[in-house]
């Protein structure tokens, strides 16, 4: 026999799903992956052309091959060209997610602390050492007992 006051599966489910971390990760996750298809028609249309000025078009075709006869599906292949075009495909969504997101964020947030000290009239706090306290109220005591307060 349950008790009445745990909550149902569903209960703590739909508390889950509905707590803002998960809905901004659900969000975030939709947005990088219409995102990932600008960077990669980006890739396509515009990094593999300028490659292709120099070798292939597609970075996929460029290949090494371990075996001595390498032809078809035959021998050993490393496809080092699909690797060069992930890494730039990372490598320019790190890129416009800095310069677009990252660093327009960090100047805002700068001002906005900015304008908060201002307002507040705040100087900055001076980091005091725990020693440096001790030491301090050492000199404390022993001027105060040097001030004629020994009753012996």
């Amino acid at each position: 026999m349950s008790e009445k006051n745990e909550p149902s599966v569903w209960e703590g489910f739909k508390a889950f799903l509905m707590r803002g971390n998960v809905v901004d990760l659900a969000v975030a996750v939709v947005i990088g992956a219409a995102f990932t298809n600008i960077v990669n028609s980006v890739v396509k249309g515009i990094i593999n052309p300028l490659v292709g000025a120099i070798g292939t078009k597609n970075l996929d075709h460029y290949s090494s091959c371990l075996s001595s006869t390498c032809g078809g599906e035959q021998g050993i292949q490393i496809l080092w060209g699909s690797v060069l075009g992930a890494t730039l495909s990372f490598v320019i969504t790190a890129a416009v997610v800095y310069f677009l997101m990252v660093l327009p964020m960090s100047k805002y947030l700068a001002r906005v602390e900015a304008r908060r000290k201002a307002k507040e009239g705040t100087q900055e706090v001076i980091e005091v050492t725990e020693l440096e306290v001790l030491k301090e109220i050492r000199d404390a005591l022993v001027a105060q007992r040097g001030s004629g307060h020994n009753e012996q």
